[in-house]
């Protein structure tokens, strides 16, 4: 009896553990090869390059168009969402392992990756888990009543209150039969997925590993604050932790890059989990800095930032960039070719994988809606082979008009610039792989250090209509003797040498 007994405790305490090892809240960091070293560029499919005539981009029109994307520079490609969708920005997926037929077949996505590898670019996908369209076959067997699917989503019971709004200030539960309310963060049409649900969490998996053996190099994750719609924040890292060390136990250098929309407090964790995660404050910042003519909540911020990162994960890799899918245009906010190419000149010398919104390297313009934002990309100053036509063009067509076919042989172009830079970024280790240190020059230019075993480079950009000067000696004095890149004029003022910075002009010291 005593054996019996004996035996029934040790079952139900193993059984009791493996419960506990579930739902346990901390998760082991597995052990990464830091990511870093990339440039990459951000591909609207829809909007980039038609290949087959029907106005509507697509994967082979991304193939045929590698060659463009090697000669910007751009070491990798971001595709916003290629799955099947009954929206044309594809962010309410029906099948996470198909191909939206709009774009083409999983061959051709096959094919795509294949050129893409030939060419040194990798493939990151953007990976929308947070939620599904309503039209997922999940959801609409969940709608007939499938206790399996339903327990996909999140329903309410008898005490919850159907006026709560979701983690973005919407309304949050909706129902189709005024019955059953389910949840749904961002659109009634977007249910949000149950992660409480260890199935659902294998199907991401599932997934997830299916992209990677297709040769996908990393994934851009959507909405990643949202799983728990902001609610649960150590339960969303958890399980961000969870998935990432499941992926690259699949393929360990899969480069992970969080949308992390919050502030620095909020985005540090997800570093545990992420490789990257994409610098919004930064960006604004940087913005800000070239409208205002001042840089000194930029350089505040950029400490602060930094900071912060490092005090959660020391081997961090930032993701700077301008602009994205879901915000206004950077030249519809700077309007200036010379201030988009400062603008271009602080992100691209920030340490990290900085990332390139298609169009932003020609100038393009847009402001919300989104389908403005997401305009078709612009080969030609009127029209060609190849260019989209599923979104009318209302901010890059007439007197302002930027295009390829323009700004490819203007050397001063700003596509030309953006080439130029990007070359001299992945060329010099230090702008590459640096870390970075503040440097307050002056108050009326963006400026910081970059450091790599004691090799350094002192970026200085003007961010003013009129010239900017800067105590030549300040500069000696911290080692900085020899300009590798941009200019600066000197001259004397009241017997003291300085450098002198044109408008919107930049110069990058080295101290060897």
């Amino acid at each position: 009896m005593k054996k019996r007994f004996l035996a029934l405790f040790l079952a139900l305490a193993a059984l009791l553990s493996s419960v506990g090892c579930f739902f346990k809240k901390e998760q082991t960091i597995a052990p990464r090869t830091k990511q870093d070293g990339l440039v990459v560029y951000q591909i609207f499919v829809r909007s980039f390059y038609d290949s087959d005539g029907d106005g509507v981009g697509d994967l082979k029109g991304v193939a045929e168009k590698i060659d463009y994307i090697k000669s910007l520079g751009a070491n990798a490609i971001w595709l916003n969402p290629i799955y099947p969708s009954p929206s044309y920005h594809g962010y309410d997926v029906t099948d996470y392992k198909g191909i939206n037929k709009d774009f083409g077949t999983m061959e051709d996505f096959e094919n795509l990756v294949k050129k893409a590898h030939e060419n040194g670019i990798k493939v990151i996908l953007d990976f929308v888990p947070n939620h599904t369209s309503s039209k997922h076959p999940w959801f609409e067997k969940a709608l007939k009543g499938d206790r399996k699917y339903k327990d996909y989503y999140i329903w309410s019971d008898k005490d919850t209150n159907l006026r709560e709004l979701s983690g973005i200030g919407q309304k949050a539960w909706h129902t189709k039969d005024s019955k059953n309310y389910y949840y749904a963060t961002f659109w009634s049409e977007m249910p949000d997925l149950n992660f409480d649900n260890k199935k659902v969490r294998k199907e991401i998996k599932d997934a997830a590993k299916f992209w990677i053996d297709k040769g996908v190099d990393g994934f851009r994750i959507d909405a990643a604050l949202h799983i728990y719609d902001g609610k649960r924040f150590k339960d969303t890292v958890a399980w961000w932790q969870e998935f990432s060390n499941y992926v690259r136990s699949v393929k360990n250098d899969t480069y992970i890059v969080g949308e992390v929309w919050d502030s620095e407090s909020k985005i540090a964790p997800f570093f545990t989990a992420f490789d990257s995660c994409f610098n919004f404050n930064i960006a604004e910042k940087i913005i800000e800095a070239l409208n205002t003519g001042f840089s000194t909540k930029f350089s505040q911020r950029l400490k602060y930032t930094y900071d912060a990162y490092k005090a959660e994960y020391k081997d961090y890799v930032d993701a700077p960039f301008l602009t994205n899918h879901d915000m206004d245009r950077v030249m519809s906010r700077l309007d200036s070719v010379e201030k988009n190419k400062a603008a271009a000149a602080i992100y691209l010398s920030l340490p990290g994988n900085p990332f390139i919104y298609y169009g932003e390297e020609i100038g393009m313009k847009g402001h919300k809606p989104d389908e403005e934002i997401r305009e078709p990309f612009k080969w030609y100053r009127t029209t060609g082979q190849g260019q989209t036509k599923w979104e009318l063009i209302k901010h890059n067509v007439g007197e302002y008009s930027p295009s390829v076919e323009e700004q490819d042989k203007d050397p001063n172009s700003l596509l030309n610039f953006y080439r130029d830079f990007i070359k001299f970024r992945l060329s010099d280790d230090v702008m590459k792989y640096g870390d970075i240190v503040s440097f307050d020059t002056t108050p009326l230019a963006v400026s910081f250090i970059r450091d790599k075993n004691g090799e350094k480079r002192l970026v200085i950009v003007n961010i003013r209509e009129e010239n900017v000067l800067i105590d030549k000696q300040l500069i000696n004095d911290n080692g900085f003797n020899k300009i590798i890149k941009g200019n600066a004029g000197e001259v004397t003022e009241n017997g003291v040498q300085k450098y002198q910075l044109k408008p919107y002009d930049y110069v990058i010291f080295t101290n060897k």
